[in-house]
């Protein structure tokens, strides 16, 4: 149940953000927060990350639904015995969900984090961007370090 909680709690922060965004900001517009270093500037994509894929909605819903129906899945069958799976997945599952709302209700997704690296302007995302990144990020790692436990076991 937490799992649920933590989901619904990144869709809710992501939407509210979002509308945030909407509400206060013009597309383009954007505000310095770190001078040289983070921006909010309101953007929309009509693609995946990075831009790519634009104006292919039809395979953004499929993905997503499948996405969520393999998250749902694994929670059930792996969530109550690991955290450290869990609370990965329920980070996938809130990012997935917060970018599908913008999807069906839009036709594209809010984006409003702006980073640049020196130079570099790192592509604009959202919180439900992050929860994904984050989310994929932790489950590599448990299950990168699983394998590496299970290697050590045989040896």
């Amino acid at each position: 149940m937490i799992y649920y909680i933590l989901s619904l709690f990144i869709i809710g922060l992501d939407q509210i953000t979002k509308f945030l965004v909407v509400e206060n900001m013009d597309i383009g517009e954007s505000i310095e927060v770190i001078p040289g270093f983070f921006y909010l500037t309101s953007h929309r994509n009509a693609g995946a990350a990075f831009g790519i894929l634009q104006g292919q909605m039809w395979l953004f819903y499929i993905v997503t639904v499948i996405v969520i129906i393999a998250v749902l899945y694994h929670l059930h069958k792996y969530g109550k015995d690991s955290k450290l799976i869990g609370i990965p997945l329920a980070l996938i599952m809130g990012g997935a969900v917060g970018n599908f709302i913008d999807r069906l209700l839009f036709g594209e997704v809010v984006d409003f984090f702006n980073v640049y690296i020196y130079t570099y302007n790192y592509p604009i995302f959202n919180i439900a961007d992050s929860a994904l990144v984050v989310g994929v990020l932790l489950l590599v790692i448990k299950i990168t370090a699983d394998e590496w436990k299970e290697k050590r076991n045989k040896a």
